[in-house]
Order: C-alpha cells, then sequence, then structure tokens
C-alpha cells in the first residue's frame, strides 16, 4: 500500500476499502446461531490485506431498549448469537490521525437467506442511502461487490424514488437517480 503518505494511502482507496467492507459483511450468508464476533472479520478483510485496521467494533445491536450502543447484539466477542429479527448496525472505518476518518454505517435487519439446507441468515441492509460515487475506487472492486451494489442502488431508487416524486422534490429525486446509477 505503499508508505504512509504515499498517493497509494490515499482517502480514495481507504474509503473504497471501507465499503468493501460494508458490502463483505452485509451481503454474508452464515449458519442460523452464528454469533457476530464470529463474523466480523469479513468487514475488515479488505483493510487487513493492506496492513490497515479500526479500534472500534464493527456495529451494535439497535431498538432494544432505545439506547445508543444496544447490547446483546453486535459483533464483538461477548455478543448473543444473531437470529433473524434482530437490527444492527453494520460500522466499519478506518482513521488516519491528524488527516481524515472514514466510517460507513447501515441499519440491517438480520433475516432467513434463500438457501437449500437451512436455516441460513444474513442481512438486509433498510438504510436505504447512496455511497459517495466520487470516493469508490472502482477497480479496487470484485464483480460480485458490483453486483451487489448496482443490486443496493436499484432497491433505494424502487423504495425511495417514488416517495421524493410524490413529494414532487424533483431536484432531489434527480440527484437520487444520479447517485444511484449502475
Amino acid at each position: 500500500w505503499g508508505p504512509p503518505h504515499s498517493p497509494l494511502h490515499a482517502p480514495q482507496e481507504a474509503y473504497t476499502r471501507v465499503l468493501m467492507g460494508n458490502i463483505d459483511l452485509s451481503r454474508l450468508v452464515f449458519p442460523s446461531s452464528t454469533a457476530g464476533g464470529t463474523v466480523e472479520s469479513f468487514a475488515r478483510r479488505a483493510l487487513w490485506e493492506v496492513g490497515l485496521n479500526y479500534g472500534h467494533g464493527t456495529g451494535h445491536g439497535i431498538g432494544n431498549f432505545l439506547s445508543v450502543h444496544e447490547w446483546p447484539v453486535g459483533f464483538q466477542s461477548n455478543n448473543v448469537p444473531l437470529e433473524a429479527g434482530m437490527f444492527t448496525s453494520i460500522e466499519p472505518g478506518y482513521y488516519r490521525d491528524g488527516e481524515f476518518g472514514i466510517r460507513i454505517e447501515d441499519v440491517a435487519l438480520v433475516v432467513e437467506a434463500q438457501t437449500e439446507e437451512e436455516p441460513f441468515l444474513t442481512f438486509e441492509v433498510l438504510s436505504l442511502v447512496p455511497y459517495d460515487r466520487n470516493l469508490i475506487e472502482l477497480s479496487l472492486l470484485s464483480p460480485e461487490q458490483i453486483r451487489y451494489l448496482n443490486s443496493y442502488y436499484e432497491k433505494i431508487r424502487a423504495r425511495v424514488g417514488p416517495e421524493l416524486q410524490r413529494q414532487r422534490l424533483q431536484e432531489e429525486f434527480a440527484w437520487l437517480q444520479e447517485s444511484t446509477r449502475p
């Protein structure tokens, strides 16, 4: 990845690697009753490949007692196994002291996965907010990650677009169309 201040160590590549981790965890299919700590490394892999990491948890439960970080759901080793119906954040990041910080945070619902051998689980991302296209270095993304991103953008268009049109928010609708193009 180069020396600490090389052009290769740029915010754009760091953002893309954080996004890759977000996508990899979001699209993961895993056995029922798997603990979050068991799958957390999928969110860190793209950063680990180049010797980077982040010093916070990858996500936390949402909606249990209306706290900010709601135990017992999450991705640390002491969290309970994930079950369908649980809400969690998925929030990998990267921080370079004195220069920049990145965190991509989505809210996801644990749902049953469509597999032949039941029961397996996956995540349904509910945030429906496009990622910053200017910071994504497409050459780093795998074909599977690009397919996931395009599918996610189709979902945003289908669910958010009609509401923007209903409210006659044409400028916002145009922004959404541009921000979610394949």
